[in-house]
C-alpha cells in the first residue's frame, strides 16, 4: 500500500528514512542466509517477529518492507493474510509515521512499534481503500500491519514487546 508519511518532509524523503535499520528491539543482525525465505506474492524477504505480551510469546511470519519501494507498496492490492502473517516496515532514523490505505483491499491493524521496542498505538479495523492518514501517537521504529481484529483477537495492546531480528 502506497505510504503517505506526515513528517514535515516530502514523500520521497520520507521513505528513504524508512529503509532498513535496527530492529524494535537492539537485537545483534543476524548473519545472512544462504537462501532467504521470500514471500510468493510480494518476493520480499520473510523473518521472524514475536509479541511478548507479558510472558505470552506470540509468533509470526512477517515480510519485510526495507526499502523505500517496499514500503510504498505495502500490501496494496493484496486480498489475503494469514493469521500469524504481517508486514513489518523497519525505519533507520524513527520519526513519527502516518499511513494510509490507497489501493488496499484489506483491512488492517496498524501497530507503531516505539523506539523502546513496545507497541506505542494500534490503529485497529483500518477502513480499506482510504486517504486518510493513521498516526503513530509519538515516535516509531518501525509499523507492523496484521490482519485486521487479530491485535484484539490475541490481546495484544499498548506495552506489548515486539523483537525481530533484521537480516544483514
Amino acid at each position: 500500500m502506497v505510504r503517505h508519511i506526515l513528517a514535515g518532509a516530502t514523500l520521497a524523503l520520507a521513505l528513504v528514512a524508512c529503509s532498513p535499520g535496527t530492529s524494535a528491539t537492539a537485537s545483534a543482525q543476524a548473519p545472512a542466509s544462504a537462501e532467504a525465505v521470500r514471500h510468493p506474492v510480494s518476493g520480499l524477504r520473510v523473518i521472524d517477529l514475536v509479541v511478548d505480551r507479558g510472558g505470552k510469546k506470540l509468533a509470526f511470519k512477517v515480510e519485510l518492507a526495507d526499502t523505500p519501494e517496499a514500503q510504498a507498496k505495502g500490501l496494496m492490492f493484496r486480498t489475503e493474510l494469514g493469521d500469524f502473517e504481517g508486514m513489518i516496515f523497519p525505519s533507520d532514523v524513527p520519526e513519527a509515521r502516518a499511513f494510509w490505505m490507497k489501493n488496499t483491499p484489506l483491512s488492517l491493524d496498524i501497530i507503531f512499534i516505539g523506539t523502546d521496542g513496545r507497541v506505542q498505538n494500534i490503529a485497529a479495523d483500518t477502513k480499506p481503500y482510504s486517504l486518510d492518514s493513521v498516526k503513530s501517537d509519538g515516535i516509531a521504529s518501525a509499523v507492523l500491519e496484521l490482519r485486521a481484529g487479530r491485535a484484539k483477537a490475541l490481546g495484544i495492546v499498548p506495552g506489548d514487546r515486539v523483537s525481530y531480528t533484521l537480516p544483514q
